[in-house]
């Protein structure tokens, strides 16, 4: 690999921003965004009135309600590094959405809420991250309202979260007696509210400030030095190799509506953030970005209609090795086809770009016109390999979908089917009758389709909810009869045509299974 290319991908940093929703995440992406020059203005996802929305929620739903509903991506160069940020969905119904765009980023960053703490959804996708063993940032927010002791918000994310923190920065004070943050990483104090000029206080070797100052006599400098005394003497040790392990988080904080601490996250994240990882293939062979020459990459979303003009869809591609080049040939490993690439996009939020060159690491949108799934690995050389699978979750809620009007079947499959291969939602059918039933992870999944089956594809859906079901495959189809089926325990087929069935509740599935002890069920994540 020459030289360029390697210096090229070593300076990729690809996370994703991870929180609670109202967390401040949307905000604090599109101040990252500012900040990397992508954008002039940004606006608040609260300032619904004047027309601004967060620049990474395109989606009309997104607009209405102030809630990130699908993964953006965005790009910037900031201080000789390519920054791919990844907005994911915060609102728990989309967790299946966040899961997989967890596989496509190599760190996270945490967004808390410095009055609420760690809350239900944080947790959920902050055990997918350790799971991975994937590094995580830590940036607590909205210290510019009064919320909990720092020290205690640090305790809470070592118990409720299981992993040591280290603060970079402290706060001094909190809310209307906000004064700043004690930079422990950069040896200095930044003011809130002042003057670029007076931005940064310095500090001398004992830790004090080392010019006189109003601050010095207040009760929060004096309460801040005592809890960084303690931090020092009780604290976690820094380790970059623990950072890098996932075990220990650096923690920051700041106000990202004021744009405070932002810069200072932002600039100390680009130095410990890891550079593009190896991924593993289903055979187990790592691809390393770097000693892999050959380009290779995988699907992990797809998404319909960002251009309603145009109906297009859009295979986002997480690039693990090589060099992209628009016009090469690229193969699909699932089929063995190869084709040629001449279209090719990067994104910020719905703005795009058509996109000549990209290195690991890079998320590049190729468009697809119904030939990738959601896990399809594209490679450039002559040798396929498939990366391990992404997961899939099994659905829990489940509704009977028909569309309003008889006339518009056709539009009514097709928007069925785009939105399907997208993966929030997932597709059965009756095995006579045929009737649609959609499945879903959280019941905002289903006002999302009925709210762009009419938007996108003019078509008004009538949904029949049938309830919770617990949905289970079939290991050993063949030994499966018609007459297995039941009000309680339906045999449906899903998108590829597999068996499955979805039962009344746990009660059903037992006795389903003490009947039937030869059939093997099993379900997704």
């Amino acid at each position: 690999m020459n030289s360029n290319l390697e210096q090229d991908i070593l300076s990729r940093r690809t996370f994703a921003i991870i929180s609670h929703p109202d967390a401040g995440k949307t905000t604090i992406t599109e101040k990252l965004l500012l900040f990397g020059g992508a954008i002039r203005d940004a606006g608040t996802v609260k300032g619904k009135k004047t027309g601004k929305f967060a620049t990474s929620d395109w989606m009309e739903i997104e607009k209405q309600r102030g809630i990130s509903v699908t993964s953006s991506v965005m790009q910037f160069d900031y201080n000789g590094s390519r920054v791919n940020i990844l907005d994911t969905p915060g609102h728990q119904d989309f967790s299946e959405d966040t899961y997989r765009t967890l596989m496509a980023v190599d760190s996270a960053v945490m967004v808390v809420d410095a009055a609420k703490g760690i809350e239900a959804q944080t947790l959920k996708l902050f055990k997918v991250c350790k799971m991975r063993g994937i590094p995580i940032f830590t940036f607590i927010n909205k210290l510019d309202r009064q919320g909990k002791e720092p020290l205690e918000l640090i305790e809470e994310l070592e118990e409720v979260l299981g992993i040591n923190a280290y603060p970079m920065n402290w706060p001094i004070g909190m809310g209307k007696e906000f004064l700043g943050i004690y930079d422990r990483y950069n040896k200095r104090i930044e003011q809130f509210r002042t003057d670029e000029a007076e931005r940064f206080l310095p500090i001398d070797d004992n830790g004090e400030l080392a010019v006189e100052h109003p601050m010095k006599v207040t009760s929060y400098y004096s309460q801040a030095m005592d809890d960084i005394l303690l931090l020092d003497e009780a604290g976690n040790a820094y380790s970059e190799e623990k950072i890098r392990r996932g075990e220990l988080t650096p923690v920051f904080f700041g106000s990202a509506l004021t744009n405070f601490g932002v810069q200072t996250f932002l600039e100390t994240y680009l130095q410990f953030a890891p550079t593009p990882q190896p991924r593993i293939t289903e055979d187990e062979q790592f691809i390393d970005p770097v000693e892999h020459d050959e380009f290779s990459g995988f699907i992990f979303k797809i998404q319909a209609n960002m251009n309603p003009a145009h109906r297009d869809r859009i295979a986002f591609v997480r690039i693990v090795s090589g060099k992209f080049e628009r016009g090469m040939n690229m193969t699909l490993s699932r089929t063995g086809k190869s084709f040629k690439v001449t279209q090719s996009t990067q994104f910020l939020a719905d703005d795009r770009e058509t996109v000549d060159e990209a290195v690991a690491g890079d998320i590049i949108g190729l468009y697809d016109t119904g030939t990738y799934q959601i896990g399809d690995t594209v490679v450039g050389g002559k040798k396929t390999f498939q990366f391990e699978k992404l997961p899939q979750f099994t659905p829990e809620l489940f509704v009977r979908v028909t569309a309003k009007n008889v006339m518009k079947s056709k539009q009514f499959h097709k928007g069925i089917l785009q939105l399907v291969q997208e993966g929030a939602i997932q597709y059965y059918k009756t095995l006579h009758t045929e009737e649609v039933i959609l499945g879903a992870v959280g019941q905002l999944q289903f006002e999302v389709f009925e709210h762009r089956m009419k938007n996108e594809y003019n078509v008004e859906v009538k949904m029949e909810p049938i309830g919770s079901k617990i949905a289970r495959w079939i290991e050993n189809e063949e030994d499966v009869k018609e007459s297995m089926s039941s009000g309680r325990s339906m045999l449906v087929k899903d998108r590829f045509d597999n068996l499955v069935f979805l039962f009344e509740n746990e009660f059903a599935m037992r006795w389903f299974a003490d009947k039937n002890e030869n059939i093997k069920l099993y379900s997704l994540l």
